[in-house]
């Protein structure tokens, strides 16, 4: 299996990443039983596929410690330059309150120790509350250990686009924000993907299949409950389908996807990756995997290849044009984690 360069993004000097991300909040519980040594075994197989790039963080229980076995075992077995070949974006989501430079840097230390490394190649900031101004206090000793070498990029989770504004008004320069982003939920096509467009910030999506529920699973089939839901993730997208427009109307959108999918020989879910990364300003889509209990590596290479045409776009639209607005029901882009 062999990527094209354009499957990859240059974010930065020495920061190449692959375009779609292993995502690792499924290691942190609610979506099965992850035994670590079979964890980090399987994260040869995403890296021998070409996908490089994790997205991880802190609280996402043992991840940042399996990013530091797995780049251990990979310079053993594979020498130090495929070690710079992996990246791991990781994130820091502290509780509001007081934020001094030495409450920041020892998170940040934690990470490095946790994860093998004397600089991460990303930090993601994330900040629950925006009515306690200490974020800024944060951005700012975060930039600090940047300008220091312990941080490659800084980047935030899941910030509105006035305090991405903020933000940048205060001469921080932020690299990525991520976002959900999902036929579903195209929030960030009201204010944020111009937004980033005009200050050179990309977007990393989440959500982008839904937990699953964008798929060829659960194409045809009644609308799931109960124990059906089983992982946390397939409970959250499952809300945000109710608010979007129900089970009646998502059986459409996944019948328009479907068509889409057998007339380019793909899968429903590369369908949904495809159109959300050739959204304006998203350099990359993060993709849930579920290491050593479900791995989609083969299906996730097909988008590589994909191409969507007119006809396609157009009979999304269509069917996406009958949903209730998210932007009008939630809020920009997190507004659904400050409520």
């Amino acid at each position: 299996m062999s990527f094209d360069y354009d499957d990859y993004l240059q974010l930065a000097p020495g920061i190449k990443m692959c375009r779609i991300l292993n995502g690792m909040w499924q290691v942190s519980g609610g979506h099965g039983v992850i035994n670590s040594r079979s964890a980090v075994h399987s994260m040869f197989a995403y890296h021998e596929a070409g996908f490089t790039t994790w997205d991880l963080a802190d609280h996402y229980g043992p991840a940042e410690d399996f990013i530091g076995q797995f780049r251990r075992q990979l310079a053993i077995n594979k020498g130090e330059k495929a070690v710079w070949e992996t990246l791991a974006f990781t994130k820091w989501v502290p509780s509001p309150g007081q934020m001094t430079r030495k409450i920041v840097e020892d998170n940040i230390n934690l990470s490095l120790r946790r994860m093998g490394v004397q600089a991460l190649d990303m930090l993601q900031f994330h900040w629950w509350d925006y009515s306690d101004n200490n974020y800024l206090e944060a951005l700012k000793y975060l930039a600090e250990l940047q300008n220091e070498g312990k941080i490659h990029l800084l980047s935030l989770t899941n910030f509105d686009t006035a305090h991405l504004q903020i933000i940048l008004d205060k001469g921080i320069k932020i690299a990525t924000n991520q976002v959900q982003f999902s036929p579903i939920d195209m929030r960030p096509l009201v204010e944020m993907t111009q937004f980033c467009e005009e200050h050179d910030i990309k977007l990393l999506t989440y959500g982008t299949v839904c937990g699953g529920l964008l798929s060829d699973r659960y194409l045809n089939q009644s609308e799931p409950g109960g124990t059906a839901l089983n992982t946390v993730s397939l409970r959250k997208y499952k809300q945000m389908v109710d608010g979007w427009g129900g089970w009646k109307l998502f059986q459409q959108l996944l019948q328009t996807l479907k068509r889409i999918a057998v007339k380019h020989n793909v899968s429903i879910s590369n369908v949904a990756i495809r159109y959300i990364l050739n959204q304006t300003a998203v350099g990359g889509v993060i993709v849930g995997a579920r290491l050593g209990i479900a791995e989609h590596i083969e299906d996730n290479a097909r988008v590589f290849k994909l191409k969507l045409d007119g006809e396609d776009k157009a009979a999304l639209k269509e069917v996406l044009s009958k949903s209730n607005d998210l932007y009008q029901l939630l809020g920009d882009c997190g507004a659904e984690y400050r409520r």
